[in-house]
């Protein structure tokens, strides 16, 4: 098999695993559409499944961020959009407008989900950022996705922690039970966050959740002559 079609292949079969192994998937394997090139849902707000390639059409689902679809062929709406038939399983099938997914074998894929991730909210960002640096691990801008990642789930943890601490009223934990820092530590709004990845530390005197810098420390050891290195380091060296 060539380099050319090795490569493409490669990188398609981390994102399968990545996808089947990560804390935020199912407890079963992802199933792989059958035939074509494989996509991943990025922008959900466009993945509406349609029965025709056309913004009108027959909506047959909504396919979630993060959907494994398979490419099929293409075609243009009336109005100039660019469709997609794409295969979900061996039963689902249609067409889904091409904004919606992102192809590490497409060019300028990954700069176009840069530009989805740099617009969205803390939890979107840390989301498809996830996405891009799984599938596009040969990215001249993953570090700046790196970035972006460890910032999004550092600005979470701000906003985290007040709501942790609203729900964990000390008068309403149990004097003989579990210790007080193992309730934040659980707190169920940590969760969609853990399965992205992302772990928080806590400060126990502050009762503050802090991301535990990952990405940053990535960053540093794969990139570490990157402007996004002396950020990155100065994220580590202020003092939590």
């Amino acid at each position: 098999m060539s380099p050319k079609i090795l490569r493409p292949l490669i990188t398609i079969l981390s994102l399968v695993i990545f996808l089947w192994s990560a804390p935020n998937a199912p407890p079963q394997k992802p199933r792989i559409p059958p035939g074509g090139h494989l996509a991943v849902v990025a922008d959900e707000r466009l993945a509406a499944l349609r029965r025709v390639p056309e913004p009108t059409g027959r909506l047959l689902r909504r396919l979630s961020r993060g959907r494994l679809v398979s490419i099929r062929g293409t075609s243009r709406s009336r109005d100039g959009l660019l469709f997609h038939f794409v295969v979900v399983t061996r039963r689902t099938s249609g067409w889904l407008q091409s904004e919606a997914v992102i192809a590490s074998w497409r060019a300028g894929d990954d700069q176009r989900l840069l530009h989805l991730i740099e617009g969205d909210d803390d939890f979107d960002r840390v989301a498809r950022a996830r996405i891009f640096l799984d599938a596009f691990p040969r990215s001249p801008s993953r570090a700046q996705v790196l970035l972006l990642f460890g910032d999004a789930a550092e600005a979470a943890a701000k906003k985290l922690s007040p709501e942790a601490s609203n729900r964990f009223k000390k008068s309403e934990i149990p004097e003989n039970g579990a210790p007080e820092f193992s309730y934040y530590q659980n707190y169920s709004g940590l969760d969609r966050y853990n399965r992205q990845g992302v772990i928080f530390t806590f400060d126990r005197s502050a009762k503050q959740f802090h991301y535990d810098g990952a990405a940053w420390r990535e960053i540093l050891k794969r990139y570490p002559k990157s402007p996004e290195a002396v950020e990155a380091r100065k994220r580590l060296e202020k003092p939590k």
